[in-house]
Formats: structure tokens, sequence, C-alpha cells
């Protein structure tokens, strides 16, 4: 993705650019250039495109189509924190929205936060989760993204910090092959105010894409991870195509790559893949 500008800033760094190339028209393209590692172009544009809602990924062109991808769910799939929302149907969202807000920029314990949040929802009627789920949207692009690259012939795992009641419908909406999250436990048609053990978080994520990788026989640099919080972030950075999607301050500022203004299409456009070539989904 590029303007006239990043080409003048990675020239003026002695690196050789050529002709940009048009994915989709006006809207994303692949600048080629020669001379400087990946960072260094990618700051040099990012500095030349300061105030613009422009996104910027940096990488080398080979091995760019990835063969696996991990998917965060709340605020990626689906355009919200389900679990906040969850919270709404008590009348407690701005309560625990803050503790959520705390725990995906990295500043409180993952399993802990999300042990007392639940807790805050004890006695709530399990249908709650339905109404929920019945006001819960999708990411633009989020069903181009899976689409096009189970077209392709990569695998596609939801692995999310949030709970199985939406993972589960997430996962069948959108295409992904399989789901892995947390649940939820009732009784009696109620929560019990607890989640069962043990809890998917940061390290959980992290070791589902080494072992869904290593289950495919697919280095860990043919795979992409996505995602916004705290809990993203060891996948994100281990990933071969690591993203933080509109993400939190401490997970933009510790990726690799980033997109802060586009859809999840972005992610194909960081692939290489043209706009005739996404699928519908």
């Amino acid at each position: 993705m590029c303007s006239s500008d990043p080409p003048v800033a990675l020239a003026a760094l002695g690196a050789a650019t050529g002709t940009p190339d048009w994915l989709a028209p006006a809207e994303a393209a692949d600048l080629p250039f020669a001379g400087l590692a990946p960072d260094q172009a990618d700051a040099a544009a990012r500095a030349a495109l300061a105030g613009a809602s422009v996104d910027v990924i940096a990488q080398s062109a080979a091995g760019r189509r990835k063969r696996l991808l991990v998917a965060d769910m709340d605020s990626t799939i689906v355009t919200t924190e389900t679990l906040d929302e969850l919270a709404g149907q008590a009348g407690i969202k701005d309560r625990i929205a803050a503790i959520t807000k705390r725990a995906m920029n990295g500043e409180l314990d993952f399993e802990g936060a999300l042990r007392e949040r639940v807790g805050m929802l004890a006695g709530l009627p399990v249908e709650a989760l339905q109404r929920t789920w019945d006001e819960t949207e999708l990411m633009p692009g989020a069903r181009e993204l899976v689409a096009t690259m189970r077209a392709n012939g990569a695998r596609c795992a939801l692995v999310s910090g949030g709970f199985t009641f939406f993972t589960g419908r997430v996962a069948a909406l959108v295409g992904f092959h399989e789901h892995h999250s947390n649940t939820l436990l009732e009784a009696d048609g109620r929560l019990t105010g607890h989640v069962a053990d043990p809890i998917l978080g940061r390290n959980a994520k992290l070791a589902t894409l080494k072992h869904l990788a290593a289950q495919g026989g697919i280095g860990l640099d043919a795979t992409l991870a996505v995602g916004d919080g705290a809990n993203d972030l060891d996948m994100i950075q281990a990933a071969g195509l690591g993203v933080a999607f509109r993400a939190k301050p401490v997970v933009a500022a510790a990726a690799r790559a980033r997109v802060d203004h586009a859809d999840l299409r972005a992610l194909l456009f960081a692939q290489g893949y043209r706009a005739g070539e996404f699928a519908a989904g």
C-alpha cells in the first residue's frame, strides 16, 4: 500500500524502488524495493506517510502467501468484545469493559482478568448468550480473508480467549476449519460465574499456532497470525506474518506488521493477492 511519498523516502536511504503494482485500483499496491531490510523500509514509508490513513507492511517478496491462518476473534474477526457485550445483558458493560481494556493492553494478567469478569456474570440466564450473538457483527473483510486463503489451500483456525458459544458460530459463519476457545460453565439455565480449565490465554494461543503448524508440516515462516490484544502478541511475533489489527497500543508497538486503517482484506493484499482473486466467502 503506497502513495507517491514512500519511494522518495526509500530512495533517500539508498533503496532502489520499482513501479507500483496496483493490486486494487486506488486502494492497495505493491511497491518493489531493494537495498533495505524490511524493517528499515517499513519505518521510512511510515514516516513519509505520517498522518495519512494508509497502512504499510514491508516484507520479503518470497513466501508471501501463507499456508496457515490463526486469527483472534474479538475485535478482529468480529467488531466487538463479546464478553463486554454479554455484560451489557447484565447491565454491567462499563465495569467489565474497563477490565477488558486493561487486560488487552497487557496491564492485567489475562487469566485472572477473565476469571474476574466471568465471575461478575454469575446468575445471568444463558439466553443472554444468544441475544449477544444476534447483535454480533463480522469485521469487514473477514469472509473474504478466510474464503480466499481456504481456496488457496491454507488451513484457517479461530483461536480466542473468548468463549465456545461464540467461536463455534463465528467459525461456521466465516468458514474456519476449526476453533479453539474457553467454555463458560452453566447450571440450571444460568451462568455459574466460572470458566472451564485450562484457560486459553496468551501462552495457549502461541502453543496452538505451533501445534497446528507442526501438524500440517508447515514452517512458522508460512503462517499468518492476526489479533489486537496483548494475549495475541506472542503468536503475532512468532508467525511468519504477524499482524496487529487495529490493535491496542502495546501490541501495535511490538508487532512487526500492523493494520490501523484498512479492513481484513489488507491481510490478503499483504500476501500479494489481487482484488480479482478474492473469494466471496
